[in-house]
């Protein structure tokens, strides 16, 4: 089998500030921005992966999401704990930097793991947490 990731889904709840960390902080560049107001969809990507994107979706828009799911979603988004994602680049201080520059709240700064890898952590705007892992060697 050849199989790639294409897509992945992180909920947001402001599609503006959201952008701003996607595009503005972390450089990526936006593929699509479907909707109006907070029902927005937009993938972003990194530049140099067109076939590599994050959908950011208003988190309880799905008809089949009954009331009660839609505040355990809003209670999980709040606390930080509903989406993430495992980010990796070659400069992991640079890269801190400038995320911390971008006004976004920082979870950990970086620091190397017991298991072997440098890591740090921020939050988007909606909550979701962002690990940055440093690339090494190769």
């Amino acid at each position: 089998m050849d199989i790639t990731i294409h897509t992945t889904v992180l909920p947001h709840l402001d599609p503006e500030a959201s952008l701003a960390f996607y595009r503005d902080v972390l450089g990526f560049e936006v593929r699509s921005d479907v909707g109006q107001g907070p029902m927005r969809w937009i993938t972003v990507g990194p530049v140099n992966q067109p076939e590599t994107c994050i959908l950011l979706a208003p988190p309880a828009a799905d008809p089949g999401i009954t009331e009660g799911e839609r505040r355990t979603i809003t209670e999980m988004m709040a606390k930080g704990t509903y989406g993430w994602i495992m980010l990796a680049t070659k400069d992991l201080d640079g890269t801190f930097e400038k995320v911390q520059a971008g006004d976004s709240e920082v979870v950990q700064e970086p620091t190397e793991q017991p298991w072997g890898t440098r890591d740090c952590a921020f939050r988007d705007p909606a909550g979701n947490m962002v690990r940055i892992q440093e690339l090494r060697g190769a």
